[in-house]
């Protein structure tokens, strides 16, 4: 078979979008969502109260990533690391692929608003359940697209989204964006009725698809929980000051350009095209816009709704403006050789830098994770009451639990404001600093060596170094 210059062109971007999307695992939460996933395995049960710190222990954990833990633990066990990589890079690939099914002007302009979106979310990428709900995030899209764009023939594919949402609510907390962009094509098309003369079948379906979504939040281990969990997460005064992911993008980093470039662009091309956005995408584009802006967590959804609006408008402008070159001339069979060989090149190249990804795991962990003060603690068989860093509690529960539980991870919401307040006031360092340490019992500190507390640990006769390097110090007392 032939492979033509457009299919050429089409397979290097999903191999440059695998290769991109292939990360060494660095997120600090992984590794509590790995043991929460092993400890559901083993033991049949999921937790519905803090097992991994001594400071909140029996305290009400919502364990709304159940399923995406159970997933993440499965993949680890029949493929350890390599195998985790490798998986979600694929489903990072599956994501911007059903956008670029969605967009006009394949490959071309396609291409080039599909690749602005995943370079707009790429701070965001890594194994983790966000990446799950980005996914179906980007189903979603792609059959509530294909719906509205049709006459009669993908009504059935819509009800393919009610058991999705039941999936979806199992896997994480993000399912409230189903509910929300099913809300807003639904709109949409009341919208639409009212104004032309059309069958109400339409509306009908997906009116009741949307009330099964609905009814589908409830079929979960935390039940009609989920409904209000979300909402709280939002709403977390802590998580928003203190959580970066929560942040507003800074545009003063390089990281965070893609997200202006394609704001501005799609902006810039809706403007300009001479064609009328419809209301669903006027809403979503408003909607995500805001939230993206609000929050760099936010960002991925707006470039998934984004592309395609993009992608249109600016092929429309092409087109009306007759700019877009001729036919090719036939394939010849050299040129077809010619592009097998330099696909294969390319796909080559791409597996070789993936694999320098895969080996570097174990480097990456010890540079941003505290590897070797684990392992000496380990060796000394030190598990007293620990305080530790913010960030690395993950790691150290999927490293030291159950011999120790840790005084804080990752799971904001557990510990709620008052208690990360409390955390905040001893790695402060301020003249309180002794507090939270004396009210938990704390006789070990894991944290940074130049955290604001370390200066005061070093000062204060009753505490003393026993271990140091440029990762991270302990102190015990």
């Amino acid at each position: 078979m032939y492979l033509s210059t457009r299919r050429l062109f089409t397979a290097i971007l999903f191999v440059a979008l695998f290769v991109m999307t292939t990360r060494e695992i660095t997120d600090p939460d992984f590794w509590w969502h790995l043991r929460t996933g092993q400890f559901i395995i083993e033991t049949q049960t999921i937790p519905h109260t803090d097992i991994f710190s001594f400071t909140n222990a029996g305290k009400t954990w919502v364990t709304h990533e159940w399923l995406a833990e159970v997933f993440i633990y499965a993949l680890y066990a029949l493929g350890s690391f390599p195998l985790l990589t490798l998986t979600f890079a694929g489903i990072l690939t599956l994501t911007f692929g059903l956008a670029f099914a969605r967009c006009a002007g394949k490959p071309y302009v396609a291409a080039l608003a599909v690749l602005l979106a995943a370079l707009a979310t790429a701070p965001t990428w890594g194994v983790r359940p966000q990446m799950l709900s980005l996914l179906l995030t980007s189903v979603f899209l792609f059959i509530l697209d294909k719906w509205q764009a049709s006459a009669h023939a993908q009504r059935t594919f819509l009800w393919l989204l009610v058991p999705l949402m039941i999936v979806w609510v199992n896997l994480h907390s993000g399912y409230a964006l189903g509910l929300v962009i099913v809300a807003v094509y639904l709109f949409g098309e009341i919208v639409q009725t009212i104004g032309e003369p059309r069958s109400l079948s339409r509306l009908a379906t997906i009116a009741l698809v949307f009330v099964l979504c609905l009814a589908a939040v409830p079929l979960n281990p935390n039940g009609a929980t989920m409904f209000v969990y979300p909402f709280e997460t939002l709403t977390s005064q802590a998580m928003q000051a203190y959580i970066q992911e929560w942040f507003s993008p800074d545009f003063h980093l390089v990281e965070w350009q893609p997200f202006a470039w394609l704001l501005l662009g799609t902006l810039a091309a809706l403007a300009f095209s001479g064609k009328r956005a419809t209301l669903t995408q006027i809403i979503l584009l408003v909607g995500f816009g805001y939230a993206g802006l609000r929050s760099a967590r936010n960002i991925p959804i707006f470039a998934l709704v984004a592309a395609p609006v993009l992608a249109e408008h600016l092929w429309h402008s092409i087109a009306s403006r007759n700019w877009i070159a001729p036919t090719p001339k036939r394939l010849t069979r050299g040129m077809g050789i010619v592009n097998w060989v330099l696909l294969g090149v390319i796909i080559a190249a791409g597996a070789l830098r993936v694999s320098m990804v895969i080996e570097n795991q174990s480097a990456s962990e010890r540079e941003k994770f505290p590897a070797a003060a684990v392992d000496f603690l380990q060796a000394q068989k030190i598990f007293a009451p620990l305080y530790n860093a913010y960030g690395w509690g993950g790691y150290l529960i999927w490293r030291m639990y159950p011999q120790t539980r840790v005084f804080i991870d990752g799971r904001a919401d557990v510990y709620g404001d008052a208690f990360i307040e409390e955390f905040l006031q001893a790695y402060r360092g301020g003249s309180d600093w002794r507090a939270p340490l004396d009210r938990y019992g704390v006789r070990v500190v894991l944290i940074e060596p130049d955290a604001p507390l370390v200066a005061q640990l070093a000062r204060d006769a009753a505490w003393q170094p026993v271990y140091a390097d440029k990762q991270a110090v302990i102190y015990t007392r």
